[in-house]
C-alpha cells in the first residue's frame, strides 16, 4: 500500500479539484451532452441520474470544498488500554487500502466517492457505465490534473474503462489487491458483482421504502410528506414506494381521495391492494410480488393495514432495508416504530428523501449501505475505515 498523504497534501488536491471542476465546468457539460444525446434507453431514472447541469456542478464544487474542511479521519482512537504488565493497547483508525466502486450513469459519484475514497487515504478505482463514459473520462482528468498538481501519483483515483466480460474477470481474479467492492446501482448489477468478487462487498442502491401513517396521524403532514417523497425525484433510492394507511385512520376516505388526487396530478399510477382497491382511478395489485420492487418511477402502492404491529411486520417481510417513515403525533407509537422497523434509516413525521449522506451532515457519501456490517446507511468521510490496533511496549513477553 501507498504511503499515507498528510493531511495537509489531501486537503490541498481536494480544493484544486473543487476549483478545476469549477474552471473547467463548459467541459464537463460538453461531455455529459455527448453522453445524454447518445443515451437512447427509456429508463427514467437512469436518464435522470446521467444528467449534469449547473447545479449538480455545484454540487460537486461543494462536496470536494466540505470534505477539504473535515477533520481527518485517520488515526482517530476508538479504545486504549493498559495491560497490567505496561502494554499500551489503542485502537485507531486506519485506510481500507484500495477501494473498487462499481456504478451506473451518475458522473457526480466519480466526484464523490473518489473525494472521500481520497481523504480517508484509500485509492479508489472507479467503473463508471459506458453511459457516462464521456462525463466520467473528463472528470478523472481534472482528478489527475489536481493530484500532479500536488506533486501525488495519479493511481490515487483510477478509472477502469472496462466491459462486462472484462469486469467480470477483474473481479475473479484482479490484477491488483482490491480490499472493498462498492456496486452502486440496480439489483442485476448488485447479484453481477456479488456474483464474481473475491473479497468484501457492501451493497448499496436498493430502497423500495415504506411509509405509514397511522390513526393519530397528521394529515395535512402525511400528505405533504407523500407527496415530496414520491414526485421530487424518482430516481433517488431514497424516492417512497409504498404506503400503508391505518384501518382506523379518522377521515380516511377524504384523506386518500386527496392523495389520490395530489399524486395523480404528478402522472403518478397508483397501485392498491384488495382494501383500497375502491378508490379511483387507480389498479389492484394482481400479484403480492409486487411489494418487494423498488420502482425508481411514477409508481406507487397503497394499502391498509390494521395497527401499527401489522404496519412493521409487513415494512420488515418487503422493504429494502433502506428508509422507512411514520406519521403520527404519538410519539409512543413513533418510537416503537423506529426501534422495531429493520431499516438503515427511519423516519417520523419527515421524508424519507433525507437519507443521504450530505443531507446527515456528512460532507457527501460514498454509498448508501443496506448491509450491516460495517457500516449502515450513508457511507461518509468517517465511515471509509477500517482499523487497527497499536501496542507499545519495553520488552514485555507472553
Amino acid at each position: 500500500m501507498s504511503l499515507i498523504l498528510s493531511l495537509e497534501k489531501r486537503n490541498a488536491v481536494l480544493t484544486t479539484m473543487s476549483e478545476l471542476v469549477k474552471l473547467e465546468q463548459s467541459k464537463v457539460l460538453g461531455a455529459n451532452k455527448k453522453d445524454l444525446d447518445g443515451y437512447s434507453g427509456e429508463d427514467l431514472a437512469m436518464g435522470d441520474r446521467l444528467k449534469v447541469d449547473a447545479s449538480k456542478i455545484d454540487g460537486m464544487v461543494l462536496s470536494l470544498q466540505q470534505l477539504a474542511s473535515q477533520q481527518d479521519p485517520l488515526g482517530v482512537e476508538r479504545f486504549q488500554f493498559t495491560h497490567e504488565n505496561g502494554i499500551h493497547i489503542s485502537n485507531k483508525t486506519a485506510p481500507f487500502g484500495t477501494i473498487l466502486i462499481i456504478y451506473e450513469s451518475r458522473p457526480d459519484v466519480t466526484i464523490e466517492a473518489a473525494g472521500i475514497a481520497f481523504k480517508s487515504g484509500n485509492k479508489i478505482l472507479l467503473k463508471g457505465g459506458k453511459e457516462s463514459l464521456n462525463s466520467n473520462l473528463v472528470l478523472v482528468q481534472l482528478w489527475h490534473k489536481a493530484l500532479e498538481e500536488h506533486d501525488c501519483s495519479t493511481d490515487w483515483v483510477s478509472y477502469l474503462e472496462f466491459d462486462r466480460a472484462r469486469t467480470q474477470s477483474f473481479l475473479e481474479n484482479p490484477s491488483q489487491k482490491i480490499d472493498l467492492i462498492v456496486p452502486r446501482g440496480g439489483e442485476k448489477l448488485i447479484a453481477f458483482v456479488k456474483q464474481h468478487a473475491t473479497c468484501p462487498v457492501i451493497v448499496s442502491g436498493r430502497g423500495n421504502n415504506f411509509l405509514f401513517v397511522d390513526s393519530e396521524a397528521d394529515l395535512e403532514i402525511a400528505l405533504d410528506v407523500i407527496l415530496n417523497a414520491k414526485t421530487t425525484k424518482i430516481s433517488a433510492c431514497n424516492a417512497l414506494d409504498k404506503v400503508l394507511v391505518a384501518a382506523d385512520l379518522p377521515r380516511k376516505q377524504e384523506f386518500l381521495l386527496q392523495l389520490a388526487q395530489q399524486l395523480q396530478k404528478s402522472n403518478v399510477q397508483i397501485h392498491t391492494d384488495k382494501s383500497l382497491s375502491s378508490l379511483s382511478k387507480t389498479k389492484e395489485i394482481e400479484d403480492d410480488s409486487i411489494w418487494y420492487e423498488e420502482f425508481l418511477d411514477y409508481k406507487i402502492v397503497l394499502g391498509q393495514v390494521t395497527d401499527l404491529e401489522e404496519a412493521i411486520t409487513k415494512i420488515n417481510t418487503y422493504s429494502g432495508g433502506h428508509s422507512a417513515a411514520i406519521i403520527t403525533a404519538n410519539n409512543e407509537k413513533a418510537k416503537a416504530f423506529m426501534q422495531s422497523v429493520d431499516s438503515a434509516a427511519v423516519y417520523h413525521n419527515a421524508s424519507t428523501r433525507f437519507t443521504d449522506g450530505g443531507q446527515f451532515g456528512l460532507g457527501g457519501e460514498l454509498a448508501i449501505s443496506t448491509d450491516k456490517l460495517h457500516q449502515r446507511g450513508p457511507i461518509g468521510l468517517q465511515h471509509l475505515v477500517s482499523n487497527k490496533w497499536y501496542i507499545t511496549g519495553n520488552g514485555q513477553t507472553r
